[in-house]
């Protein structure tokens, strides 16, 4: 198999796309209602300010990749809801790279083991300290969730079953 048998082409990109619509319910669902001075949390390590930014870069890093011109960047943190914004933001635009017809010079496997299971993984953090904040969200059945590709950048539809 070549190198070009091994990009983010059809299926697999369609599952990318669907794991991005997933990372951008869960991880509004963990950001909404969060007081602003939930930003600043320090009660294990990173602020959550500076997780949030820190995915942002993720995402900011997965479109480089997927152009085919690898670039990081360390972004140093915003308020909280300029950051909420430049998050959602940069994931709707790696969202959107994938939607298109353009190439996407990275192998699908690569994009979700790097930046998307990243995201994933710091958007539990964020949960986490939420709760250690004394802001917990409420826990949900994803199983059921409504989530839907194209609403990286909107709100999700209403959770569909939350845990009492």
């Amino acid at each position: 198999m070549n190198a070009a048998d091994q990009r983010a082409t059809g299926p697999k990109r369609d599952l990318l796309r669907h794991a991005l619509a997933t990372l951008a319910y869960r991880a509004r669902k963990t950001v909404r209602g969060a007081p602003t001075d939930f930003a600043d949390f320090n009660g294990a390590g990173r602020t959550p300010a500076q997780i949030l930014a820190h995915m942002g870069d993720l995402f900011d890093w997965a479109l480089a990749v997927a152009r085919g011109h690898e670039a990081w960047c360390d972004s140093k943190p915003l308020e909280w809801d300029l950051e909420v914004e430049r998050f959602f933001a940069a994931l709707a635009a790696f969202d959107a790279y994938l939607a298109s017809d353009s190439p996407v010079h990275a192998p699908a496997e690569k994009l979700f083991q790097g930046p998307i299971a990243d995201a994933l993984t710091h958007t539990g953090q964020l949960a986490m300290l939420r709760r250690l904040a004394g802001f917990p969200i409420r826990g949900e059945n994803y199983f059921v969730a409504n989530i839907e590709c194209d609403r990286a950048a909107t709100d999700p539809l209403p959770a569909a079953k939350e845990f009492s």
